[in-house]
C-alpha cells in the first residue's frame, strides 16, 4: 500500500473525529472523537516513518499515545464528576464555566 493510501485513511479518520466534536453534544462522544483525531495523527506519523528514511515517527506516535491516555483519564474523571454533580453530560445543559 502506498503512502498516499495511509494518508487518505488518516485524513478520513481525522475528518470523522472533527465531525464528532462539532456535531455531538455528549461529552463522552466528544472525548472519543478527540481520541479518533489523535489516532489519525498517529497513523500519519507511523506511515511517514515507514516510507521516509531518516524520520522516526514511531517515537512521536508513542508520545502522542501517552498524551492521549493522560487526556482520556483526566477527561473521563471530569465527566464522571460533572455527571454526579449535575446529573447530565449533555454539553448544552452544562453552564459550569459561565460567568
Amino acid at each position: 500500500m502506498p503512502l498516499t493510501g495511509y494518508l487518505i485513511l488518516s485524513a478520513l479518520l481525522f475528518g470523522m473525529g472533527v465531525t464528532g466534536v462539532l456535531l455531538r453534544r455528549n461529552l463522552v462522544v466528544i472525548i472519543m472523537s478527540v481520541e479518533l483525531m489523535l489516532n489519525a495523527a498517529n497513523l500519519a506519523l507511523v506511515a511517514f516513518s515507514r516510507f521516509l528514511p531518516g524520520h522516526d515517527g514511531q517515537v512521536l506516535a508513542f508520545l502522542v499515545i501517552a498524551i492521549a491516555a493522560a487526556e482520556a483519564a483526566v477527561g473521563l474523571a471530569l465527566i464522571v464528576h460533572i455527571a454526579r454533580q449535575r446529573g447530565t453530560v449533555d454539553v448544552d445543559d452544562l453552564t459550569l464555566l459561565k460567568g
